[in-house]
Protein backbone atom coordinates (compact mmCIF):
# COMPACT_ATOMS: atom_id res chain seq x y z
CA UNK A 1 0.00 0.00 0.00
CA UNK A 2 1.40 3.16 -0.69
CA UNK A 3 0.91 5.87 2.03
CA UNK A 4 1.98 9.68 2.24
CA UNK A 5 1.85 11.30 5.18
CA UNK A 6 0.77 15.38 5.38
CA UNK A 7 2.03 17.29 8.60
CA UNK A 8 3.02 20.54 9.56
CA UNK A 9 7.16 21.82 9.85
CA UNK A 10 7.62 20.29 13.05
CA UNK A 11 6.65 16.69 11.30
CA UNK A 12 9.95 16.91 9.13
CA UNK A 13 11.51 13.54 11.16
CA UNK A 14 9.09 11.95 9.85
CA UNK A 15 10.86 12.08 6.57
CA UNK A 16 13.44 9.65 7.93
CA UNK A 17 10.86 7.27 10.17
CA UNK A 18 10.39 5.15 7.33
CA UNK A 19 6.26 5.27 7.99
CA UNK A 20 5.28 6.45 4.66
CA UNK A 21 6.30 6.68 1.11
CA UNK A 22 6.68 10.24 0.75
CA UNK A 23 5.91 12.96 3.97
CA UNK A 24 4.65 16.14 2.82
CA UNK A 25 5.67 18.79 5.27
CA UNK A 26 3.51 22.22 5.03
CA UNK A 27 5.77 25.25 5.61
CA UNK A 28 3.42 28.25 6.42
CA UNK A 29 2.89 29.97 9.67
CA UNK A 30 -0.22 30.76 10.00
CA UNK A 31 0.57 32.22 13.92
CA UNK A 32 2.36 35.45 12.98
CA UNK A 33 2.25 37.93 10.21
CA UNK A 34 -0.60 38.15 7.49
CA UNK A 35 -2.07 34.92 6.50
CA UNK A 36 -1.79 33.84 2.77
CA UNK A 37 -3.90 34.11 0.43
CA UNK A 38 -6.54 31.79 -0.79
CA UNK A 39 -4.67 31.89 -4.53
CA UNK A 40 -1.22 31.36 -2.91
CA UNK A 41 -2.70 28.84 -0.84
CA UNK A 42 -4.22 26.95 -3.55
CA UNK A 43 -1.13 27.57 -5.98
CA UNK A 44 0.99 26.09 -3.47
CA UNK A 45 -1.29 22.54 -3.98
CA UNK A 46 -2.19 22.88 -7.33
CA UNK A 47 1.37 22.62 -8.26
CA UNK A 48 3.59 24.74 -10.91
CA UNK A 49 0.20 25.20 -13.35
CA UNK A 50 -1.09 27.41 -10.29
CA UNK A 51 1.96 28.97 -8.74
CA UNK A 52 1.63 32.89 -8.65
CA UNK A 53 5.03 34.08 -9.85
CA UNK A 54 8.22 32.56 -7.98
CA UNK A 55 6.45 30.69 -5.28
CA UNK A 56 7.30 27.35 -3.89
CA UNK A 57 4.94 24.40 -4.38
CA UNK A 58 3.97 21.15 -1.89
CA UNK A 59 7.05 19.10 -3.59
CA UNK A 60 9.77 21.52 -3.42
CA UNK A 61 9.89 20.39 0.56
CA UNK A 62 9.58 16.81 0.14
CA UNK A 63 12.66 14.89 0.29
CA UNK A 64 11.66 11.66 -0.66
CA UNK A 65 10.23 11.62 -4.58
CA UNK A 66 12.27 8.07 -5.33
CA UNK A 67 10.90 6.97 -9.13
CA UNK A 68 9.39 9.72 -9.97
CA UNK A 69 9.05 12.02 -13.37
CA UNK A 70 10.65 15.18 -12.87
CA UNK A 71 7.49 17.32 -14.49
CA UNK A 72 5.28 15.20 -12.37
CA UNK A 73 6.86 16.87 -9.40
CA UNK A 74 5.42 20.15 -10.65
CA UNK A 75 1.96 18.60 -10.81
CA UNK A 76 -0.67 19.25 -7.86
CA UNK A 77 -1.02 16.88 -4.75
CA UNK A 78 -3.67 15.17 -5.42
CA UNK A 79 -3.21 15.06 -9.07
CA UNK A 80 0.45 13.23 -7.96
CA UNK A 81 -1.34 10.98 -5.39
CA UNK A 82 -3.69 9.79 -7.47
CA UNK A 83 -1.50 9.21 -10.93
CA UNK A 84 1.12 7.15 -8.40
CA UNK A 85 -1.50 5.08 -6.75
CA UNK A 86 -1.34 6.43 -3.28
CA UNK A 87 -4.05 4.33 -1.30
CA UNK A 88 -3.54 6.09 2.24
CA UNK A 89 -3.21 9.78 2.73
CA UNK A 90 -2.77 10.15 6.47
CA UNK A 91 -2.67 13.44 8.80
CA UNK A 92 -0.25 13.99 11.49
CA UNK A 93 -0.25 17.22 12.97
CA UNK A 94 0.31 17.46 16.77
CA UNK A 95 -0.96 19.59 19.65
CA UNK A 96 0.61 23.33 19.11
CA UNK A 97 -1.17 26.15 17.26
CA UNK A 98 0.54 26.87 14.30
CA UNK A 99 0.27 22.77 13.21
CA UNK A 100 -3.36 22.95 14.03
CA UNK A 101 -4.02 25.59 12.45
CA UNK A 102 -2.35 24.07 8.93
CA UNK A 103 -5.06 20.64 9.99
CA UNK A 104 -8.27 22.87 9.64
CA UNK A 105 -6.75 24.87 6.57
CA UNK A 106 -6.00 21.30 4.88
CA UNK A 107 -9.34 19.50 5.88
CA UNK A 108 -10.99 22.29 4.25
CA UNK A 109 -9.08 22.39 1.43
CA UNK A 110 -9.67 18.11 1.13
CA UNK A 111 -13.63 19.11 1.66
CA UNK A 112 -13.74 19.84 -1.91
CA UNK A 113 -12.63 16.71 -3.17
CA UNK A 114 -15.30 14.06 -1.82
CA UNK A 115 -13.45 11.29 -4.03
CA UNK A 116 -10.28 11.67 -1.48
CA UNK A 117 -12.34 11.42 1.72
CA UNK A 118 -11.94 7.54 1.93
CA UNK A 119 -8.43 7.56 1.72
CA UNK A 120 -8.00 10.18 4.17
CA UNK A 121 -6.89 9.27 8.13
CA UNK A 122 -6.14 11.56 10.53
CA UNK A 123 -3.74 10.39 13.64
CA UNK A 124 -3.76 11.61 17.17
CA UNK A 125 -0.54 12.80 17.62
CA UNK A 126 -0.65 13.88 21.00
CA UNK A 127 2.86 14.92 21.65
CA UNK A 128 5.56 17.03 20.59
CA UNK A 129 6.58 16.32 16.89
CA UNK A 130 9.11 18.30 16.54
CA UNK A 131 11.21 17.17 19.00
CA UNK A 132 10.32 13.21 18.45
CA UNK A 133 13.72 11.02 17.43
CA UNK A 134 12.68 9.47 13.73
CA UNK A 135 13.99 6.21 15.77
CA UNK A 136 11.09 5.70 18.19
CA UNK A 137 8.86 7.61 15.69
CA UNK A 138 9.19 4.68 13.26
CA UNK A 139 7.62 2.11 15.99
CA UNK A 140 5.86 4.33 18.34
CA UNK A 141 1.68 3.68 17.92
CA UNK A 142 -0.36 6.72 17.20
CA UNK A 143 -3.87 6.24 16.94
CA UNK A 144 -5.72 5.94 13.56
CA UNK A 145 -9.04 7.94 13.51
CA UNK A 146 -11.14 7.80 10.47
CA UNK A 147 -12.20 11.38 8.98
CA UNK A 148 -16.12 11.82 8.03
CA UNK A 149 -18.08 14.40 6.76
CA UNK A 150 -18.47 16.23 10.55
CA UNK A 151 -14.94 16.46 11.01
CA UNK A 152 -14.74 18.62 7.62
CA UNK A 153 -17.58 20.71 8.82
CA UNK A 154 -15.66 21.33 11.94
CA UNK A 155 -12.28 22.06 10.29
CA UNK A 156 -14.38 24.80 7.40
CA UNK A 157 -15.80 26.72 10.60
CA UNK A 158 -12.98 26.67 12.39
CA UNK A 159 -10.41 27.81 9.38
CA UNK A 160 -13.36 30.57 8.42
CA UNK A 161 -13.69 31.58 12.09
CA UNK A 162 -9.76 32.18 11.96
CA UNK A 163 -9.80 34.02 8.87
CA UNK A 164 -12.64 36.13 10.26
CA UNK A 165 -11.70 40.49 11.13
CA UNK A 166 -12.00 39.90 14.52
CA UNK A 167 -11.56 37.14 17.13
CA UNK A 168 -15.41 36.25 18.28
CA UNK A 169 -16.04 33.52 15.91
CA UNK A 170 -12.88 31.73 17.62
CA UNK A 171 -14.22 32.68 20.78
CA UNK A 172 -17.22 30.55 20.30
CA UNK A 173 -15.60 27.64 18.79
CA UNK A 174 -14.36 27.23 22.96
CA UNK A 175 -18.03 26.42 23.68
CA UNK A 176 -19.20 24.08 21.41
CA UNK A 177 -17.81 19.74 20.73
CA UNK A 178 -15.02 20.04 18.20
CA UNK A 179 -15.40 15.57 17.48
CA UNK A 180 -12.05 14.26 16.14
CA UNK A 181 -10.31 17.73 16.35
CA UNK A 182 -9.63 17.33 20.22
CA UNK A 183 -6.70 19.68 19.72
CA UNK A 184 -8.04 22.45 18.49
CA UNK A 185 -9.71 23.91 21.27
CA UNK A 186 -6.67 24.04 23.63
CA UNK A 187 -4.72 25.37 20.22
CA UNK A 188 -7.17 28.34 19.95
CA UNK A 189 -7.23 28.79 23.76
CA UNK A 190 -3.31 29.57 23.49
CA UNK A 191 -4.36 31.78 20.29
CA UNK A 192 -6.88 33.80 22.27
CA UNK A 193 -4.41 34.21 25.28
CA UNK A 194 -1.69 36.26 22.97
CA UNK A 195 -4.40 39.23 22.54
CA UNK A 196 -4.10 41.63 24.97
CA UNK A 197 -4.77 41.00 28.46
CA UNK A 198 -7.82 43.27 30.04
CA UNK A 199 -5.29 43.93 33.24
CA UNK A 200 -1.86 44.54 31.58
CA UNK A 201 -2.38 45.34 28.19
CA UNK A 202 -0.16 42.19 27.04
CA UNK A 203 -0.20 39.22 25.43
CA UNK A 204 0.55 35.18 27.38
CA UNK A 205 4.08 35.77 25.51
CA UNK A 206 4.58 39.28 26.44
CA UNK A 207 3.98 38.79 29.84
CA UNK A 208 6.54 35.67 30.44
CA UNK A 209 9.51 37.68 28.35
CA UNK A 210 8.80 40.44 31.09
CA UNK A 211 8.73 38.07 33.82
CA UNK A 212 11.79 36.16 32.53
CA UNK A 213 13.71 39.42 32.19
CA UNK A 214 12.73 40.46 35.73
CA UNK A 215 13.84 37.52 37.23
CA UNK A 216 17.66 37.92 35.74
CA UNK A 217 17.44 36.72 32.00
CA UNK A 218 18.73 39.45 30.44
CA UNK A 219 20.42 38.04 26.92
CA UNK A 220 18.17 36.92 24.25
CA UNK A 221 19.39 33.84 23.19
CA UNK A 222 18.02 32.58 26.94
CA UNK A 223 14.83 33.93 26.06
CA UNK A 224 14.73 32.39 22.46
CA UNK A 225 16.01 28.94 23.62
CA UNK A 226 13.26 26.62 22.54
CA UNK A 227 11.20 25.79 25.71
CA UNK A 228 12.08 28.53 27.69
CA UNK A 229 8.69 30.73 27.64
CA UNK A 230 6.45 27.50 28.47
CA UNK A 231 4.02 29.20 25.58
CA UNK A 232 3.06 27.44 22.54
CA UNK A 233 2.43 29.91 19.92
CA UNK A 234 5.34 31.64 18.38
CA UNK A 235 8.79 30.12 17.22
CA UNK A 236 12.04 31.26 18.76
CA UNK A 237 12.58 33.43 15.58
CA UNK A 238 9.18 35.45 15.50
CA UNK A 239 9.96 36.49 19.19
CA UNK A 240 12.49 39.53 18.04
CA UNK A 241 9.08 41.10 17.15
CA UNK A 242 7.24 40.74 19.89
CA UNK A 243 10.83 42.37 21.72
CA UNK A 244 10.75 44.84 19.54
CA UNK A 245 7.79 46.16 20.46
CA UNK A 246 7.72 45.79 24.08
CA UNK A 247 10.93 48.18 24.21
CA UNK A 248 10.41 50.40 21.14
CA UNK A 249 7.10 52.01 21.64
CA UNK A 250 6.24 55.31 23.33
CA UNK A 251 6.18 54.55 26.39
CA UNK A 252 8.80 50.80 26.68
CA UNK A 253 8.41 48.37 29.22
CA UNK A 254 12.08 46.67 28.24
CA UNK A 255 15.16 48.92 28.32
CA UNK A 256 18.84 47.54 26.69
CA UNK A 257 17.14 46.15 23.13
CA UNK A 258 20.12 47.22 20.73
CA UNK A 259 18.13 50.50 19.06
CA UNK A 260 20.00 49.41 15.51
CA UNK A 261 16.99 46.65 15.39
CA UNK A 262 14.55 49.91 14.99
CA UNK A 263 16.35 50.94 11.31
CA UNK A 264 17.75 47.28 10.60
CA UNK A 265 16.07 45.77 7.33
CA UNK A 266 13.78 42.81 8.83
CA UNK A 267 15.42 40.60 5.97
CA UNK A 268 19.32 41.13 7.48
CA UNK A 269 19.49 38.08 9.76
CA UNK A 270 22.87 38.16 10.40
CA UNK A 271 23.14 41.75 11.72
CA UNK A 272 19.50 41.29 13.31
CA UNK A 273 20.79 38.32 15.20
CA UNK A 274 24.10 40.44 15.80
CA UNK A 275 22.10 43.13 17.56
CA UNK A 276 19.71 40.44 19.40
CA UNK A 277 23.36 39.32 21.11
CA UNK A 278 24.53 42.47 21.82
CA UNK A 279 21.44 43.34 24.04
CA UNK A 280 21.30 43.09 27.73
CA UNK A 281 17.61 43.70 28.36
CA UNK A 282 16.12 45.10 31.87
CA UNK A 283 12.48 46.22 32.76
CA UNK A 284 11.63 49.58 32.60
CA UNK A 285 9.60 51.26 35.67
CA UNK A 286 6.49 51.03 33.33
CA UNK A 287 7.54 47.66 32.45
CA UNK A 288 7.51 46.76 36.22
CA UNK A 289 4.30 48.51 36.94
CA UNK A 290 2.79 46.67 33.70
CA UNK A 291 3.97 43.13 34.80
CA UNK A 292 2.45 43.89 38.42
CA UNK A 293 -0.81 44.92 36.82
CA UNK A 294 -0.75 48.73 37.66
CA UNK A 295 -0.56 49.80 34.24
CA UNK A 296 -2.16 48.63 31.13
CA UNK A 297 0.79 48.44 28.17
CA UNK A 298 -2.03 48.97 25.73
CA UNK A 299 -3.00 52.58 26.82
CA UNK A 300 0.65 53.76 26.17
CA UNK A 301 1.40 52.27 23.21
CA UNK A 302 0.54 51.25 20.03
CA UNK A 303 -0.04 47.35 19.13
CA UNK A 304 0.45 45.73 15.57
CA UNK A 305 -1.02 42.31 16.32
CA UNK A 306 -1.94 39.80 13.33
CA UNK A 307 -4.88 37.38 14.03
CA UNK A 308 -5.95 35.77 10.78
CA UNK A 309 -5.74 37.70 7.92
CA UNK A 310 -6.32 41.18 9.92
CA UNK A 311 -4.14 43.26 11.50
CA UNK A 312 -5.29 44.26 14.91
CA UNK A 313 -4.46 47.99 16.01
CA UNK A 314 -5.60 49.82 19.14
CA UNK A 315 -8.64 51.07 17.73
CA UNK A 316 -9.51 47.80 16.07
CA UNK A 317 -9.01 46.12 19.79
CA UNK A 318 -11.05 48.38 22.25
CA UNK A 319 -14.12 48.30 19.29
CA UNK A 320 -14.06 44.27 19.79
CA UNK A 321 -13.05 44.41 23.46
CA UNK A 322 -15.22 47.37 25.08
CA UNK A 323 -17.43 45.67 26.96
CA UNK A 324 -14.35 43.62 28.43
CA UNK A 325 -12.31 46.31 29.17
CA UNK A 326 -15.42 49.37 29.27
CA UNK A 327 -13.75 51.15 26.65
CA UNK A 328 -14.90 53.31 23.62
CA UNK A 329 -13.36 53.06 20.63
CA UNK A 330 -11.88 56.56 19.67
Amino acid sequence: MKRVILTSSSGVGLAHADRADMVVPFIFRFVSGPLPSAEHLNGYLGGRALRIFEEIIWSDCVRQLPYVQRLDREGALLWFCETYGVELIELWFDPEPNSQLQLIWILDYLRSEPSIASSLSLRRVDFDLRGADPTELRHRDVRELDIEEGDFEIASLAWEAYRAPTPELCSGLLDRPLGKLSFLKPAMEDLLAELPSPTTGLGATEARLLELIASGHNRTDQLFRPGALKTRVFDPWELGALLEGLAFGPTPAIAGLDGKLATLDPDNGRGRNAAFRRSRLSLTEFGRAVLEGREDFLRRNPIRRWWGGTLLTNERLWRWDAQRRSLVAP
